[in-house]
């Protein structure tokens, strides 16, 4: 079986350690390494919680620590939803194992550069990271397969009527990988708020009766409540793993063809994904927009990939 090499940038998170755990344990993917950004919670947190997952999934890759901040505005987290620490629900024992020395940027340009193949870079958090290393090195754009971003909307945000959480906390980044003539496929929450994980399907991964299933129902306890709490949802939406199921299979989401661009105008819109789904500018497409989802066909990889740890 072809494995597609990936790179996954996230700031873990709760629906980020699913999507870890769904990257590192599928046969189809070949996953290099994890940098982490702020977003849900610091740098420090987010660092130490792709650590405790690692060794809690025994995921052998390096981690590497990236942007404390995004490129131009101040660093906001995400407690309401994450908690205090970013991973509230489960307590780790202090991990073993430290940080990859490198800078993430470093590390992402470094091993795209260095793959014999195009890499997919999958990011489930600010982009700060994947733009930061566009910059400094443009080259590594001929070596990125594919961009899938678990960020914005063609409908409404949450966190402000225009904007989603990890576009609005680095619009500046958003465009920079946006506009990098990269095939960009942004899987956004039209998609990710349908699959919420309610009480049947937290049940039904419960069943599975392992430490990545165990892992997966402490996590949703919080993360659900705390859904409840700030947006009256009856579910979590596991926002950032759909990125993942759809590397594994395609048909999980149904796409179109558009022209994207951030709004960076620092106004009431800022951070605003504008997809113009109807052609009305007649601009050059550049994003894939994620449509449509094949709710049941998702779940089904989320309790495959659960069932994948079944020697932990």
């Amino acid at each position: 079986m072809e494995k597609k090499k990936l790179l996954l940038d996230c700031d873990p998170g709760h629906d980020d350690a699913i999507a870890m755990m769904l990257a590192a344990g599928h046969p189809k993917i070949d996953l290099l390494g994890i940098t982490v950004v702020s977003g849900n919670q610091t740098l420090k947190k987010t660092g130490k919680n792709a650590l405790h997952l690692c060794e809690y999934l025994k995921i052998d890759v390096p981690v590497c620590l990236g942007s404390p901040r995004p490129i131009v505005r101040d660093v906001e987290i995400c407690p309401r939803i994450h908690g205090e620490s970013g991973l509230d629900g489960v307590t780790f024992p202090p991990p073993k194992r430290s940080v990859d020395p490198r800078h993430a940027v470093d590390f992402i340009i470094e091993t795209l550069l260095h793959s014999d193949e195009k890499v997919t870079c999958v990011t489930t958090g600010p982009m700060t990271n994947l733009a930061l290393a566009m910059r400094l090195e443009p080259k590594i754009t001929d070596h990125i397969h594919e961009v899938i971003v678990m960020g914005g909307s063609y409908a409404n945000g949450n966190v402000t009527p225009a904007a989603e959480f990890n576009i609005y906390e680095d619009p500046e980044a958003a465009d920079i990988v946006f506009r990098s003539d990269v095939p960009v496929t942004m899987v956004g929450l039209d998609v990710t708020r349908q699959v919420m994980a309610l009480p049947d399907i937290v049940k039904r991964m419960d069943s599975i009766q392992n430490k990545a299933s165990e892992l997966f129902v402490k996590l949703m306890k919080v993360f659900n409540e705390n859904q409840r709490k700030v947006f009256g949802l009856p579910g979590g939406p596991l926002h950032d793993p759909v990125t993942i199921a759809y590397l594994i299979d395609p048909s999980v989401l149904t796409v179109e063809f558009v022209h994207c661009s951030i709004d960076l105008s620092h106004n009431q819109s800022y951070g605003r994904t504008n997809c113009d789904m109807y052609d009305y500018q007649h601009k050059e497409k550049n994003t894939y927009i994620a449509t449509g989802i094949d709710v049941d066909k998702f779940w089904d990889l989320i309790e495959d990939g659960l069932s994948r740890y079944d020697d932990l």
